[in-house]
């Protein structure tokens, strides 16, 4: 009896075998990935796991629904920021956010006063970074600058396009061309017409203002701020603006005209105007973020811990800017921030909202 019991189960035992032999092969990949898709929660907006130091994966950072943000947020300064900025609360709209984004353009400066000294914004645009002077004043009224880079910018030497005469400049030159040295063209360069210099600038509360009299002045009075300013403001024929359009607007006008502003205010009107390479090199995205074009510079926002605590509103917005920035900087005319560098501001972030 037994032995006829253990012939039907080894017959059935192998025809088991037979039938799992001719059916297709499942592999563990295969039967896992679904598996794991059930089992893994959900991605919320109030988690976010720490980044490694120097990334720029817009993951690390919490998911922004702009249509579930409420509130209004105010910011002002740089005139070379505030295109950017405008295009990323343009973007923060049509997703659905209904508050109201100010964005004024005021010059670098005067934005920092309003963010440091009389408190009024919540955020403030710059083309360069903020001064201990500065930080004074936050530190003030209760405010800690948390910095945030948002991108570069090359500044744009111009002339007027029926300019025969100029298209390259050595750093030397431009510092001439900028200072009471010169009147007419040919104290630069005696083959250049006698004519008069006219130059048209940012004004004095302009980042790009500070930028240029940094990079470009001081260096030939050794390192003297004030010295290096004089001399720019004492140049003939010198109209500023804080409205780079105005500046855009008086360089067509003039045969002789020269001036400077951010690259995207020269993007767009490239057709009106005549660019001017420094020591040989045109700005461009791989030049500005390179180093190699001698007017490049970061580009900055600027806010508070306490402030975005206090306005979540202010937060979920430079979250949303830090991680859809590079899809629309390149369309205003400026340039990505290195990846190192992106990925140190959205940890500034994660950091300031524990």
């Amino acid at each position: 009896m037994r032995r006829s019991i253990f012939i039907v189960i080894s017959i059935l035992v192998a025809i088991s075998l037979m039938l799992s032999a001719c059916s297709p092969v499942s592999t563990p990949t295969q039967a896992a990935e679904p598996q794991a898709e059930a089992n893994a929660p959900e991605a919320t907006s109030t988690t976010a796991s720490a980044p490694a130091e120097g990334s720029a994966d817009s993951e690390m950072l919490h998911e922004v629904n702009p249509g579930e943000v409420t509130g209004n947020i105010i910011s002002a300064g740089s005139s070379t920021v505030f295109p950017l900025t405008e295009a990323i609360a343009a973007l923060f709209e049509e997703e659905g956010y209904q508050g109201q984004v100010t964005v004024d353009s005021i010059g670098s400066g005067a934005g920092f006063e309003r963010f440091c000294k009389s408190g009024e914004t919540d955020i403030a645009n710059a083309s360069r970074k903020i001064k201990d002077s500065e930080v004074e004043l936050c530190n003030a009224i209760g405010r800690e600058p948390i910095e945030f880079r948002v991108g570069t910018d090359a500044i744009a030497i111009v002339v007027n396009p029926e300019n025969d005469f100029l298209t390259n400049l050595t750093m030397d030159e431009l510092a001439l061309i900028f200072s009471d040295k010169a009147v007419n063209w040919s104290d630069v360069n005696p083959e250049w017409p006698a004519e008069p210099i006219k130059r048209y600038t940012p004004g004095t509360d302009s980042g790009t203002y500070d930028f240029f009299i940094e990079v470009v002045l001081q260096p030939k009075y050794d390192g003297d701020a004030d010295k290096a300013k004089e001399a720019f403001q004492n140049a003939r024929d010198l109209q500023q603006s804080e409205d780079d359009n105005v500046l855009v607007q008086g360089v067509e006008g003039d045969k002789y005209a020269i001036g400077f502003f951010g690259f995207a205010y020269y993007q767009e009107q490239a057709d009106k105007l005549k660019p001017v390479s420094l020591d040989g090199v045109e700005p461009n995205s791989e030049t500005a973020e390179d180093g190699s074009y001698g007017l490049s510079r970061p580009l900055f926002i600027y806010s508070d811990a306490k402030i975005m605590q206090e306005k979540p509103q202010v937060a979920s917005f430079i979250n949303f800017y830090l991680a859809r920035v590079n899809e629309v900087i390149e369309d205003v005319g400026y340039f990505p921030a290195s990846a190192e560098a992106l990925g140190a501001a959205q940890q500034s972030l994660l950091e300031a909202m524990q």
